[in-house]
């Protein structure tokens, strides 16, 4: 697999998201999911991505697993921080205090099993804490060996720019693809300007866009079902622009997630798409996209497919959205 930087850090073009194996999307087989882990890193991607909050730790501790047998420097680990949930589920805010900083990176590295984390990062914005007060306080991480790199998420141009006159940043996770473009509106722009690098989640708009989503294939406890692209009033509109996505992949020899993915994937090569298969199945049609070879024609043709401004409904629900330094 061919490789791409995100600041300093080189890494594979693309990702492993581990999320959905832990949380979220509903249940979640263990084996299989440990098995899709050592696939990806058999194919050459080396970026796994995680949050001590998927599944309350319980994604850190099933990556620890995976990577047991695994030599360190196979493989590199993007952890983010700081979301707060409670016993029941309930969604608590944001603790990117300094001390949180430090307190978080000790329970992931132990639950880990690892000496030091790759790319360490707070999840969204802490309204209550400075960027500048976070950041330090990984910087102090990375110098005692803890962090090799600082990532940042969420956040828009004003945050990027403190952040960065503290700290050399090497990515910023944000929602790319075709149906969230949200970045380009001088985000983008601004991590260019600085050399930082962008891991792209949700490239594949959580399964809306991959091709294999239909009405009747959502589990009970699927996060998806309280978001607005997957609400009853905007779901025919959103699978009718993947129908239209089938046709120009179906001209490519593609399938539709192979060409969502190569469409991230092609817009730079500081972009790095996040997958998140929880299968070995899902995983080859991913990784297939990395070798996929489109022309501008193609890569255009597939961009009008899916127009970002058809799509219907917002990516989180309006409380979440709120949250997002980056929309503002």
């Amino acid at each position: 697999m061919d490789i791409k930087k995100l600041g300093t850090l080189t890494t594979s073009t693309l990702g492993l998201g581990c999320m959905g194996m832990s949380a979220a999307y509903g249940p979640a087989d263990r084996d299989e999911s440990i098995a899709a882990v050592h696939a990806a890193l058999d194919a050459g991607i080396t970026l796994l991505d995680t949050g001590d909050f998927y599944g309350m730790g319980h994604n850190e501790l099933l990556l620890a697993e995976a990577l047991r047998s695994v030599p360190r420097d196979n493989y590199q680990l993007s952890v983010k921080f700081g979301a707060q949930i409670g016993p029941d589920g309930a969604w608590l805010g944001f603790d990117a205090r300094p001390s949180a900083v430090k307190t978080a990176v000790a329970y992931s590295l132990q639950r880990l099993g690892t000496d030091y984390i790759d790319i360490y990062r707070p999840a969204r914005l802490d309204p209550t804490v400075p960027i500048e007060d976070t950041v330090g306080a990984i910087g102090e991480l990375v110098d005692a060996g803890f962090v090799r790199h600082i990532g940042l998420s969420e956040v828009g141009p004003e945050t990027i720019r403190r952040a960065a006159a503290v700290r050399p940043i090497s990515d910023l996770q944000i929602e790319y693809s075709l149906a969230s473009r949200g970045i380009e509106r001088g985000i983008l722009d601004t991590c260019r300007e600085l050399g930082i690098g962008v891991t792209a989640y949700g490239v594949l708009a959580r399964g809306l866009i991959s091709g294999h989503w239909t009405k009747d294939r959502v589990a009970e406890n699927d996060s998806r079902l309280a978001t607005p692209r997957f609400a009853e009033e905007n779901l025919d509109r959103n699978l009718a622009l993947v129908e239209a996505l089938r046709g120009v992949a179906d001209e490519l020899g593609i399938t539709v997630a192979q060409a969502a993915i190569a469409w991230v994937g092609s817009r730079g090569t500081d972009i790095v798409p996040l997958v998140g298969a929880r299968t070995r199945s899902r995983l080859a049609e991913s990784v297939g996209a990395a070798g996929a070879t489109l022309t501008e024609e193609q890569l255009a043709a597939i961009e009008a497919a899916v127009p970002a401004e058809q799509v219907a409904g917002d990516r989180y629900p309006a409380v979440h959205m709120a949250q997002l330094d980056s929309e503002r």
